[in-house]
């Protein structure tokens, strides 16, 4: 499809005004079994009649090829991440509306064992990502904490469908591929954005470069990289599937939306060389690293500051570090030093105890406010408590 022809059909699904009554809104419905991989799921159009959905739309025919479209995603997902099945979909609810429970800035928003997802956003998914949002969406489903490691997880899973959400959300991956894996990333990223977009439009700057024709030589570059990606992936669904608090709490700590992935890999592969410098230099380089990264005004004072990005200009303005390279290596070999034991394992244990509790329950009153939404239903509500009740479980083990 072209850009053309998604704007027209996008510019007609714009999100629209909140109903002043949720309870009043008639609602379309239908429960489809998935199979194994989620079981019973209720398919729900809100407000079909009152937003006017029927004068274009078959309701059945949507919610039919709502299920495929999720059965297929599922499908896929279980190609990439077999052991996390089954998948808790209770709820798919396609909502013409914005509220803070999915606001005109999200794309979707999963709830608790709920999708929520505006009907230009299946239209944009289905005919220019194929599918990404869902997948990504669905996978957040499966995650047993919240934060930015949950991201990280689910851009992953992007990578994987097509290399070039890599320079999407190049945010999460640029420093590993760089140092890596592809040294030509930041001028592949470079040319990626260069390209024009239309403005004014309604489909996204982000879809536009998505879906405009980009160099094969690059994108097959992109995918290489990718490819030899994997097994780090794979290392960061481990660590967030068996340490979920403290990897989100490592995450917001330093304030690195791509802590866990740089951790993993610089377990499973060999450090980028080291700079050459004096040993007295270096010493004052990872002292200035470790000291920026063990600071908690993140999590304790809710600054947003990028601990690795402040030590990294620390070393090219006072020590007059000018190589980008030399900096970044130097970064990673203080976070193997750091979190690395002699054996290979991963250490995210914690100075204070009290830090990470906090860290815990700030997050557990974040979930119980939501909770209380007069706008979720009631299997969301079910979904918020038993959530809640898994993290209380797992805050007993500090």
């Amino acid at each position: 499809m072209g850009l053309g022809e998604l704007q027209r059909l996008v510019a007609r699904h714009r999100p629209q005004r909140p109903p002043d009554d949720l309870k009043s809104l008639d609602v379309l419905s239908r429960e489809i079994d998935l199979g194994d991989a989620a079981g019973k799921v209720r398919f729900s159009i809100p407000g079909f009649k009152t937003f006017g959905c029927g004068e274009c739309h078959r309701g059945r025919e949507l919610l039919d090829s709502s299920a495929d479209r999720v059965q297929r995603v599922l499908t896929q997902l279980k190609s990439f991440s077999p052991n996390i099945f089954p998948v808790p979909l209770k709820q798919y609810i396609i909502q013409s509306w914005a509220d803070e429970l999915l606001s005109p800035r999200q794309f979707a928003h999963t709830t608790f064992d709920t999708i929520r997802i505006f009907p230009w956003t299946i239209l944009i998914d289905s005919r220019g990502y194929d599918n990404a949002t869902h997948l990504h969406e669905i996978l957040h489903l499966t995650q047993e904490f919240v934060g930015p490691a949950n991201e990280l997880e689910a851009y992953g899973l992007n990578i994987r469908s097509d290399p070039r959400f890599l320079l999407l959300n190049y945010p999460y991956f640029s420093d590993v591929v760089t140092s890596f894996f592809l040294a030509d990333f930041p001028h592949i990223l470079k040319e990626f954005f260069a390209r024009p977009v239309k403005e004014n439009m309604d489909v996204s700057r982000e879809v536009q470069w998505f879906m405009d024709p980009f160099d094969e030589k690059d994108l097959k570059s992109l995918a290489g990289a990718v490819h030899a990606l994997l097994p780090v992936l794979d290392e960061v669904t481990r660590l967030l599937r068996k340490h979920s608090i403290r990897a989100s709490y490592w995450s917001e700590q330093t304030g690195n939306p791509a802590f866990l992935l740089e951790l993993a890999a610089v377990k499973l592969l060999p450090l980028p060389s080291a700079p050459e410098i004096s040993q007295d230099m270096r010493l004052k380089a990872l002292a200035i690293i470790d000291q920026q990264m063990r600071k908690t005004d993140n999590t304790r004072l809710g600054y947003v500051i990028d601990r690795k990005k402040e030590a990294l200009l620390t070393l090219k303005y006072q020590l007059k570090i000018e190589d980008p390279k030399a900096r970044l290596s130097l970064y990673f070999h203080d976070l193997k030093k750091r979190f690395i034991g002699p054996r290979g394992e991963v250490r995210l244990g914690v100075e204070k105890k009290a830090d990470l509790t906090s860290f815990a329950r700030k997050k557990l009153e974040e979930i119980s406010k939501m909770a209380q939404s007069d706008k979720l239903t009631l299997v969301e509500k079910d979904g918020a408590h038993r959530m809640i009740e898994s993290i209380n479980e797992k805050l007993q083990d500090f």
